[in-house]
Order: C-alpha cells, then sequence, then structure tokens
C-alpha cells in the first residue's frame, strides 16, 4: 500500500519558519517528481512546489519564490519543504504530492498519490 505521510506542521508567528517533511513507503517514488500542494479553508487546493527526481529542477508558486525551499532525500525516500519568512495568508494545509505531471509550461499539476495533510497556522 502506498502511503506519503507528512510531518511538521504546527502553529508559528509570522516571519517564523517551518520544516515539513514527507516520508514515502510501499513504493519508491525516488525516480518521480515530487510536490507540495495547499489548501486554504474556503478556497481551492493550490500547487506550492515541486521537485525532478535527481533534485536538478524545482519550481515554485510565485507567492512562495524566495521564502520556501523544496528537497528531496531518495536514500530517505523523503522530500521536505523548508518554509521561511512565514506569512499569515500561508496558513493552511499542506499537502504532499507524489508523480507530477510536469509540463514544458507552466506550473507541474498534481499526481494522483496524496498525504493526508498537515496543518499550517501563521498567526499574525
Amino acid at each position: 500500500q502506498v502511503r506519503l505521510v507528512e510531518s511538521g506542521g504546527g502553529l508559528v508567528q509570522a516571519g517564523g519558519s517551518l520544516r515539513l517533511s514527507c516520508a514515502t513507503s510501499g513504493r519508491t517514488f525516488s525516480s518521480y517528481p515530487m510536490g507540495w500542494f495547499r489548501q486554504a479553508p474556503g478556497r481551492e487546493r493550490e500547487f506550492v512546489a515541486a521537485i525532478i527526481w535527481d533534485s536538478s529542477t524545482t519550481y515554485y508558486a510565485d507567492s512562495v519564490k524566495g521564502r520556501f525551499t523544496i528537497s528531496r532525500d531518495n536514500f530517505k525516500d523523503t522530500v521536505y519543504l523548508q518554509m521561511n519568512s512565514l506569512k499569515p495568508e500561508d496558513t493552511a494545509v499542506y499537502y504532499c504530492n507524489a508523480d507530477l505531471l510536469i509540463r514544458n509550461h507552466g506550473l507541474p499539476g498534481a499526481g494522483k498519490f496524496w498525504g493526508q495533510g498537515t496543518q499550517v497556522t501563521v498567526s499574525a
């Protein structure tokens, strides 16, 4: 059974940092793109960041560029999202996603494998 398990969410003040982790099991995604999406209350789920299998290319939503960094450790089957300079508008449930669709233009599309999500709350 394929599982993606997020951790590292929590409550932080504006300007603070959090590091999310996503551990995968049941199969290896070491040769697949991995990424993060988020969903705030009353809003649609949106793309945050993605990384291809060898970490040579990363993608970010404009809203998080320069503040968030995605990375991965294929030996540990884990992907990370370092979030710095957090803002209240970053408050959302963050979801790990595997096997994203990498397009020639535009942001990556969501893959079919999802984690259960981890809550990130940023207070003003």
